[in-house]
């Protein structure tokens, strides 16, 4: 399997500098990052750590699911997912994720909704980035669409 690559390029202090992480293996994009952005309720065009763990997170979540789907014998038809990774203070000090919450909606032919939501577990379980994850609590809402 192949490893990807990210890089940051940072200037000056937490609070006065700032930087771009470059996804590099993709060669997709290269986006802001700044501390007082991060720690603010809008991020004002730049991107933040949890951001990109937010959209590891629910890519991650996705496929696996689809896998999980169709191993428990139905088909995906279409699934949405939304990862919030929360960023707050570490009693030891500094900051620390404080939660991941998973919210998945599905179109899913052939399980019904305690199938949906067992697959959905199971991915929860399964998934690499959750998997990396684990010091972090992770809450899901799985649902069929209606």
């Amino acid at each position: 399997m192949p490893t990807r690559t990210a890089r940051t390029a940072w200037n000056g202090t937490l609070q006065d500098g700032g930087g771009q992480v470059e996804l590099t293996s993709s060669k997709v994009g290269t986006y802001d990052v700044s501390f007082p952005k991060r720690a603010a309720d809008e991020a004002g065009g730049t991107t933040s750590p949890e951001e990109l763990i937010a959209a590891a997170h629910s890519s991650c979540f996705a496929m696996q699911l689809s896998a999980d789907v169709a191993e428990a014998g139905g088909t995906p038809v279409a699934l949405e997912v939304t990862a919030d990774v929360s960023l707050g203070p570490d009693p030891a000090g500094g900051f620390r994720l404080t939660g991941i919450a998973l919210t998945v909606r599905g179109e899913v032919e052939g399980l019904d909704a305690d199938g949906f939501r067992a697959a959905a577990e199971k991915a929860k379980a399964g998934c690499p980035v959750s998997k990396a994850l684990t010091g972090v609590e992770i809450t899901l809402d799985a649902a069929l669409e209606s």
